[in-house]
């Protein structure tokens, strides 16, 4: 981006705003490659997973007195916290679970684990979800929008010094099972690696819109081959369809967002930040199991291989069998003041007044969007806000970080 002193780049914004998330940038945690998905046999492979967590967990945590934990009361969180209370049975621990207003949650779920593995259990309602946005952009130094990691850590700094979370479950054991059923479904023999992409994309349908291109000003120079290209080394090869999501689910959000923007927050609150899953032993082993143990394709069901683990334990009839996580409602979150401050901040963007974003785009879609919300595009303006933030903070320098948004 122009003269500035912030490293990123017209590039950048162009993935965040399609893709939501940005690979020009260092992740703290290695990529996969192809050669890492070979099958291999393991012996008892739950048990070898269920040992290699709890090694993982004995290394982070041995002589800690107190810890906090992001429970969301799905399987990746709760069987992480289980595995904690079974290594550490007087370990004090303070479970931590977001709600958001009129959204699908599983805070209920959280809470009956918590209690089972006695701990002391805290629910934190977001009401104004985008209160906090120039704080968390400012702290990332990236215009991203959904920044619930940050609430997360907020609440973990006065409970403990350390937080143990359930991230990379997803991507290394299967967890998107609605992208998977989608992508298989509508992919075909003749599909070569360009059509796999445009229907990977599809499956993300939250990140891009159909008019993406003519969003962008005259300073962005957009274009989907460029698009297809980052994502090409992920389905130009030889694995299987199903390995392939895979891949390119894991060398996406979780490498270039979740991880990324949390060690940010990590850092600005002077916490410990694991993730058990992300253990550089299990990211080497998990690929190499047959995709069956994570994706059972005839019963639909992901993460096989974390459920058997988790089915020994007490807690296990807690678990939901749809996956929600830190689940928000972005249309909620749009008409309770989303939209305001869209149209209070973009009405007179600097990101447009500069060249960076078309002005048409915006006068097109936002009282359409206002008054009928589509998800595709109340993303997409969040996004834009997220952006005009950003800039405002860093490149005309006329925002406080510690500016609480509001109408």
């Amino acid at each position: 981006m122009h003269k500035n002193n912030w490293d990123i780049s017209d590039n950048s914004i162009v993935n965040i705003l399609t893709k939501r998330y940005d690979p020009t940038k260092k992740s703290p945690i290695i990529k996969l490659k192809e050669n890492d998905f070979k099958i291999k046999k393991i012996l008892n492979p739950e048990k070898k997973i269920e040992d290699l967590l709890c090694t993982s967990i004995r290394q982070k945590i041995s002589n800690s007195k107190k810890i906090a934990i992001a429970l969301s009361g799905g399987i990746d969180s709760a069987l992480i916290s289980t595995l904690i209370r079974k290594e550490y049975p007087d370990l004090k621990i303070e479970t931590i679970s977001i709600k958001f207003p009129n959204s699908n949650d599983e805070t209920e779920n959280a809470e009956k684990i918590s209690n089972v593995l006695n701990a002391n259990h805290h629910t934190v309602l977001i009401k104004n979800f985008l209160q906090e946005m120039p704080t968390a952009i400012s702290l990332t130094k990236m215009p991203f929008w959904d920044i619930h990691w940050y609430y997360v850590f907020k609440k973990a700094k006065g409970l403990s010094n350390i937080l143990i979370t359930g991230e990379g479950g997803d991507e290394l054991f299967g967890g998107y099972t609605f992208r998977y059923e989608k992508f298989l479904s509508l992919i075909k023999s003749s599909s070569n690696p360009i059509d796999k992409i445009k229907i990977y994309l599809k499956c993300h349908e939250r990140d891009w819109v159909r008019d993406q291109k003519i969003i962008f000003g005259k300073q962005i120079n957009f274009s989907w081959k460029k698009i297809y290209d980052d994502l090409l080394p992920f389905f130009d090869n030889k694995l299987s369809s199903l390995e392939q999501v895979f891949l390119a689910d894991y060398n996406g959000k979780l490498l270039y967002n979740s991880v990324f923007l949390n060690s940010h927050f990590k850092n600005y609150f002077k916490m410990d930040y694991h993730t058990p899953f992300l253990n550089k032993n299990i990211i080497s082993l998990a690929p190499h199991l047959d995709s069956n143990l994570k994706f059972d394709i005839k019963k639909k069901k992901g993460k096989v291989i974390l459920r058997n683990i988790l089915s020994k334990y007490e807690t296990n009839k807690f678990i939901s069998q749809t996956k929600n996580g830190f689940s928000m409602n972005t249309i909620e979150v749009w008409n309770s003041n989303g939209a305001e401050l869209c149209d209070y901040y973009l009405s007179n963007a600097r990101i447009v007044e500069d060249g960076f974003i078309n002005k048409k785009w915006i006068q097109k879609h936002y009282t359409k969007t206002k008054n009928t919300p589509n998800v595709r595009y109340v993303n997409k303006f969040l996004g834009l806000l997220a952006f005009e933030i950003w800039y405002r903070i860093f490149i005309t320098k006329e925002m406080n970080p510690e500016t609480k948004l509001s109408v």
